[in-house]
């Protein structure tokens, strides 16, 4: 499967509230990190990620993958994002958020997701106090600070 087929499948499995159609997508030992929820190792989590953590709060999920690149090992693309929020402070508005996604690949699967994210504004359009976002925020930060980063590969 190329890259942009496999950015497309795993769009529409999100937005369908399909897990294991999304874990498909991944090594046995594929690991999600998500910028909400933290690691997902596993297609049977990954698939819990999806069915259960994302459609807990949210529903119409919309996510689309822009300009690809892609070299064999790892898959870069900028995201738009965006989703109805079911928490009562958001009062059914949807928000959404830019970010892009890095996939380390192994043999045609995705061992390896990470995203980073601009969340900060969608957190303010949910409705929720300028306190809560910036407890939010800086354990974002604190989590991004423990996190290794992906190696570069040069071709």
């Amino acid at each position: 499967m190329d890259a942009t087929a496999m950015l497309k499948e795993f769009c529409e499995a999100v937005e369908k509230r399909n897990g294991k159609r999304l874990a498909a997508l991944f090594a046995e030992d594929g690991v999600y990190h998500d910028v909400f929820y933290g690691a997902f190792a596993g297609r049977g989590k990954i698939a819990e990620l999806i069915d259960d953590w994302f459609y807990r709060t949210a529903r119409d999920f919309r996510w689309d993958m822009h300009d690809p690149l892609c070299d064999g090992r790892t898959l870069y693309a900028h995201y738009t994002f965006s989703y109805v929020s079911t928490l009562p402070e958001a009062e059914g508005r949807r928000v959404g958020f830019e970010g892009v996604a890095m996939m380390k690949l192994r043999d045609g699967l995705i061992q390896e997701y990470r995203e980073v994210a601009n969340v900060g504004p969608a957190f303010v359009a949910l409705g929720f106090a300028p306190e809560r976002v910036c407890k939010i925020l800086a354990r974002e930060g604190e989590a991004l600070g423990k996190t290794p980063r992906m190696k570069r590969h040069v071709a």
